[in-house]
C-alpha cells in the first residue's frame, strides 16, 4: 500500500516551527539539531487543541516510569474526597450523574469553591473554569451567593459550543474545569444536534484528551434516564476516570457512590445533608438511619450493621407480609435488590416451614439508603419471618450474617467493627455468625429465628 503524502513533518522542539524535511538547523530559531519527526493526524487532540502536528510516540520501559506521587487535590469536603479516594486526582476526567434538581450544580460549585480555598493556601492560584450549558451567569452567581461561597477565583462561561471551550482552555489553563453539562455541548464537526451519540463521544474524547496533557482535573455532570443511568452511549463512562451517582432518599438526604473509581475504592458512600448552605457532610451516619421510637418496636423490624468502604453505620430494615392479591405473590423491594428478598424468603419458607410463597412481600429501608452487602441477609430473613408472624423482634437487637441456599447464616467482613459499632449505640443483643466479642453465635437461619420468637 502506497504511503499517504504529507502525514510526516518535522517539528523543532524549542520553538515549534514545521516543515516537510529534516533540516540540521531550524529556520526560525536557529537551533542546531532540534527538528524532530512527527505526524499530521487529524484526529489527534494536540491538532484538535491547535497544535499543527503531533509528535510521535514511542514505547518506553514500564520499569523507567515515576509513578505520580502528591497528584491529589484534596478538596476540603470530606464526603466528597471520600468517595474519591482521597481527592480528586490530576489528569483525570470524572463523570457524575443524577436525576433533575437533586444538586449536582450546589455540589459543583462547592466544589469550585472549596478548590480555590486550597489553591489560595497553596500559593499557586490556580485557575478555575465552569462551563455551563445550561445555567446563565446570572444564575450561577445567585446559587454561590446564597451559598456564601468565595467566587473570585472561579471563571464561568456559558456556551454550548465547544470550540469556544477549548479557546478557554488553552487561554486559561485551569487546574480544575467543570462542564454541566455534557449533553449539552455541540461541536460543528459532528453536528449542529447536542446530546447525540457521536456528539458525546466526540466532544468528551476532545475534553478527555486535553485534561490527559496537564496537571488538572475534569468533572462532567451528565443528565440520567427514567431508569436511572446515564443518558448516552455506555462508552462513554468507560472513557471517563470515574463514574460517581448522586442519589437522594424522600427527605433532603443525598448520597454519592462510585460505580467506577480507577483511583479508588467503589464501596465508599458520601452521605450529604441539603441545607439552606448547600450541601452538608454527614460526618457520623451511624444514628442518621435508625428510627427513634418511644415505644416497642413493632413487627416486622430489624436492625443489622452495614459496612461501607471504611465505616459501619446502622441500619433499620422494614418488611410487611399480605396475602397475594392474585395467584403470584410479588416483591415490593427498591432499596434492596428485589431478587435477593425473594431468595431470603425462599430459603426461609425451604428451612423453617413458613409459607411465604402466598404473600406480597414489601421490603423498604428507613432513611432511603440503598443496600447491595451480603451482610443484611440474617437481618432481612429475621424482618420477614416477625412480619409473618406478626412476633416483633425484641427491643435493642442487631442481626448480622449472609445466608446461604443450605440456610446456614456465614460469616462476614470486618464483624468486630461491626459489633462494636452496635454496642457503642446501645444494642445489646447481637446476633452473628460467630462469638465476636460478646455476639450470640447463630449458625442457622432456623436457630435465629427460634431465638428471636420465642416468649
Amino acid at each position: 500500500m502506497a504511503k499517504s503524502k504529507n502525514t510526516t513533518v518535522y517539528k523543532c522542539r524549542e520553538c515549534g516551527y514545521t516543515q516537510p524535511r529534516w533540516l540540521g538547523r531550524c529556520p526560525q530559531c536557529g537551533e542546531w539539531n532540534t527538528l524532530e519527526e512527527a505526524v499530521v493526524d487529524p484526529n489527534s487532540t494536540a491538532v484538535a487543541f491547535g497544535a499543527a502536528a503531533a509528535e510521535k510516540v514511542k514505547p518506553v520501559p514500564l520499569a523507567n516510569i515515576t509513578a505520580q506521587e502528591n497528584s491529589r487535590i484534596v478538596t476540603g469536603i470530606e464526603e466528597f474526597d471520600r468517595v474519591l479516594g482521597g481527592g480528586l486526582m490530576k489528569r483525570s476526567a470524572i463523570l457524575i450523574g443524577g436525576e433533575p434538581g437533586i444538586g449536582k450544580s450546589t455540589l459543583m460549585i462547592q466544589v469550585c469553591a472549596a478548590i480555590h480555598n486550597v489553591e489560595k493556601k497553596s500559593s499557586l492560584n490556580g485557575k478555575i473554569l465552569y462551563v455551563s450549558g445550561e445555567e446563565s451567569a446570572g444564575q450561577i452567581k445567585g446559587r454561590a451567593d446564597r451559598l456564601k461561597l468565595d467566587t473570585s477565583g472561579i471563571e464561568i462561561l456559558c456556551t454550548m459550543r465547544l470550540e469556544d471551550i477549548k479557546d478557554a482552555l488553552n487561554a486559561l489553563n485551569p487546574v480544575f474545569v467543570i462542564i454541566d453539562s455534557i449533553q449539552t455541548v455541540y461541536s460543528l464537526e459532528a453536528g449542529i444536534v447536542p446530546g447525540t451519540v457521536n456528539q458525546l463521544k466526540y466532544c468528551a474524547n476532545e475534553l478527555i484528551g486535553w485534561v490527559k496533557e496537564r496537571d488538572s482535573v475534569l468533572v462532567m455532570s451528565a443528565h440520567i434516564t427514567k431508569e436511572g443511568t446515564i443518558a448516552g452511549p455506555k462508552s462513554l463512562e468507560h472513557m471517563v476516570d470515574t463514574v460517581i451517582s448522586f442519589e437522594r432518599n424522600d427527605d433532603d438526604v443525598r448520597f454519592l457512590r462510585a460505580q467506577k473509581n480507577r483511583f479508588g475504592s467503589v464501596d465508599e458512600l458520601g452521605i450529604f445533608a441539603m441545607t439552606e448552605t448547600g450541601l452538608e457532610g454527614v460526618k457520623d451516619p451511624s444514628t442518621m438511619f435508625i428510627t427513634k421510637r418511644t415505644t416497642a418496636t413493632p413487627a416486622g423490624i430489624a436492625n443489622s450493621c452495614v459496612f461501607e468502604g471504611s465505616r459501619a453505620f446502622l441500619v433499620e430494615i422494614q418488611a410487611l407480609t399480605v396475602p397475594a392479591k392474585s395467584s403470584i405473590s410479588r416483591v415490593y423491594s427498591d432499596k434492596i435488590d428485589s431478587s435477593r428478598v425473594a431468595r431470603v424468603a425462599a430459603v426461609l419458607e425451604k428451612r423453617t416451614g413458613m409459607k411465604f410463597s402466598d404473600q406480597d412481600l414489601y421490603v423498604n429501608v428507613a432513611g432511603g439508603v440503598r443496600l447491595s452487602e451480603s451482610a443484611i441477609d440474617a437481618a432481612l430473613a429475621a424482618a420477614l419471618y416477625s412480619a409473618r408472624t406478626d412476633i416483633a423482634i425484641p427491643d435493642n437487637t442487631a442481626i448480622i450474617g449472609e445466608i446461604s441456599l443450605a440456610g446456614e447464616i456465614r460469616p462476614v467482613t470486618h464483624l468486630k467493627q461491626r459489633v462494636k459499632t452496635a454496642k457503642e449505640l446501645g444494642f445489646t443483643n447481637i446476633f452473628s455468625p460467630e462469638s465476636e466479642s460478646g455476639a450470640k453465635k447463630t449458625n442457622s437461619v432456623k436457630e435465629l429465628v427460634q431465638a428471636l420468637m420465642k416468649r
